[in-house]
């Protein structure tokens, strides 16, 4: 079954036609393609690309030839596609655009979680995705190496700053929810400062993450939880200084950048063969 968001995808580039190879090509006319990695990469999106093509033609056969989470260099044949001309053409934009952004997530979550984990820590996204695209993001994160987080707001309690400035503060918006749960759930709180984090601790807190804080602080947010509630850190962390938060021994670090501003993997189409039914009188 093809993903609605595939089919969105292929819509929005095809709903009204094709009007270049429409008056280009005969519908018997076939055509084999390869897509070629542009630069190193850690391949992801070939079902997706498959599913493309599924849509647009169930005739078109999609291989992938480099298998998902592979590394491969610059000049590396990642997949090929064979079939009606026509159907080729209609899915390549979108089929490029979902392994472009998946493999680049994959690949910058395969660098980072590499650091994270020289310091037994776990590197997770957050919800900080493309419209409609998360589940892509996140299988992608995945696929590089790192973990998710939170998929949707069902998936785990997370008390925020807008929930506690809402509830009238830690303790209050802590107790609120604990008479609501079951005792299966974990309570994370978001604090800013050790003052919150000592107050989302003695609430009972089972996870406390510590947002926007350097560093220095971390370490004393560390000693002052003391093993009593994981510790996972969040905001304002890069590529750059990953290595110094995990430092601190912190248990989790959540990225925002694993998804929300990824720059796409270059990844091109290429046309290797082609065969022209110039009996086909269907134009």
């Amino acid at each position: 079954m093809t993903d609605p968001i595939i089919k969105l995808a292929v819509e929005e580039d095809f709903a009204l036609g094709d009007i270049t190879s429409d008056n280009i090509f005969r519908a018997g006319d076939r055509c084999k393609a390869v897509f070629v990695a542009k630069e190193d990469m850690i391949v992801c999106g070939g079902e997706a690309a498959k599913q493309v093509f599924e849509y647009v033609d169930p005739r078109i056969k999609f291989a992938q030839l480099a298998p998902e989470g592979a590394a491969v260099k610059k000049g590396a044949r990642i997949a090929a596609v064979e079939g009606p001309t026509l159907g080729v053409l209609r899915g390549e934009r979108a089929a490029l655009n979902f392994m472009q952004r998946m493999s680049a997530i994959a690949s910058v979550a395969r660098e980072l979680s590499a650091i994270a984990r020289k310091y037994g820590v776990m590197l997770t996204d957050t919800r900080k995705s493309q419209p409609g695209m998360r589940k892509f993001d996140k299988y992608a994160v995945r696929t590089g190496g790192a973990r998710n987080h939170r998929m949707s707001l069902a998936d785990g309690v997370l008390i925020k700053d807008n929930h506690i400035a809402a509830a009238g503060g830690i303790t209050a918006a802590v107790k609120k929810i604990k008479n609501k749960i079951g005792h299966t759930s974990k309570i994370e709180v978001e604090t800013k400062n050790l003052k919150e984090a000592a107050e989302a601790l003695k609430a009972g807190a089972d996870i406390i993450m510590l947002d926007n804080m350097r560093p220095a602080e971390i370490i004393k947010a560390k000693k002052l939880i003391s093993g009593k509630a994981v510790i996972e850190v969040s905001g304002g962390v890069n590529k750059n200084n990953l290595e110094e938060y995990c430092k601190t021994g912190v248990d989790v670090v959540s990225m925002g950048a694993l998804t929300h501003s990824v720059p796409a993997k270059d990844i091109s189409m290429l046309v290797i063969k082609q065969k022209i039914n110039k009996g086909d009188k269907n134009l």
